[in-house]
């Protein structure tokens, strides 16, 4: 807990700044992801959001600014450093190998061997471990697929996405963090992508959620980061805006005050986007 008596954040940032020679992409940026909630990251593109999220996970090192994690000052020397704390993200490739099975992209790269001399010296992969290991990560997050040992390549979208989200949820231990997780799916798929993200957060595991689809932010969301001119423009809660409004901050029209109130910051475009203060 903070001395205000608020959660301590799982991933917090303060004053954050990255720049690309002339160009400052991320601003003086600050950042709060709390315990068990799902933290939607929107913005404009240019906003500087993908630095944000890249100096977050180790992509990117900060030039300047403090990342804290469960309170403690933490500095990434890359995405490797960033998983090692517990760190996991879904990019928006989605980074699954197709032509192997579901069980091995879900150990790509932390492949489990076999014991003794077959594991240490002839460096066998205990496949049948990892199958197990596999159903059981499947299970507790209450995927259906038919077999582990078909190919990656044989799955719908949402299920490539599903084996995604379920590999960084079995070795994240701090924070699971998706790009766009249902850009490119239909209507069911998207659907229930957004059940398993609910599924994971009600786990206990917090979840930041990057996306343009505002429908799905708002359906899913209990949190809303509006990033805006490479820093933090608002947090706010989807309850307590309508989606014209959060547009409307997005893009400068409004502002939001200490006491969570809209101010107009530009009448003409709160006019055109047909918003006012409240």
């Amino acid at each position: 807990m903070t001395s205000t008596g608020s959660p301590t954040p799982v991933l917090q940032a303060r004053g954050l700044v990255k720049r690309y020679g002339h160009v400052t992409a991320i601003d003086g940026a600050d950042f709060d992801l709390l315990p068990g909630e799902v933290l939607a990251v929107i913005g404009d593109n240019g906003a500087g959001k993908t630095s944000l999220i890249k100096a977050l996970t180790g992509a990117v090192v900060p030039d300047a600014g403090e990342i804290r994690l469960n309170g403690k000052p933490i500095q990434f020397s890359g995405p490797q450093s960033a998983q090692a704390h517990g760190i996991e993200t879904v990019y928006q490739d989605l980074a699954v190998a197709a032509s192997m099975d579901i069980a091995s992209n879900m150990f790509l790269g932390r492949e489990l061997r076999r014991p003794g001399i077959l594991g240490s010296t002839f460096r066998m992969l205990d496949k049948k471990r990892m199958r197990q290991e596999a159903a059981e990560h499947m299970a507790d997050l209450k995927i259906g697929l038919r077999s582990l040992t078909q190919a990656v390549e044989t799955l719908s979208g949402g299920q490539r996405q599903a084996v995604a989200v379920a590999r960084s949820v079995a070795w994240a231990r701090s924070v699971v963090v998706m790009d766009e997780p249902t850009a490119a799916l239909g209507v069911k798929e998207s659907g229930q992508v957004l059940d398993l993200i609910r599924r994971v957060r009600d786990k206990g595991m917090p979840v930041v959620l990057i996306s343009h689809n505002m429908p799905h932010v708002f359906e899913i969301a209990d949190r809303i980061h509006v990033h805006r001119l490479g820093r933090r423009a608002a947090v706010i809660k989807p309850s307590d805006y309508s989606m014209a409004e959060v547009v409307a901050i997005m893009t400068g029209a409004l502002s939001v005050d200490e006491a969570g109130g809209t101010v107009v910051a530009d009448s003409e475009a709160a006019k055109a986007a047909g918003v006012q203060a409240n």
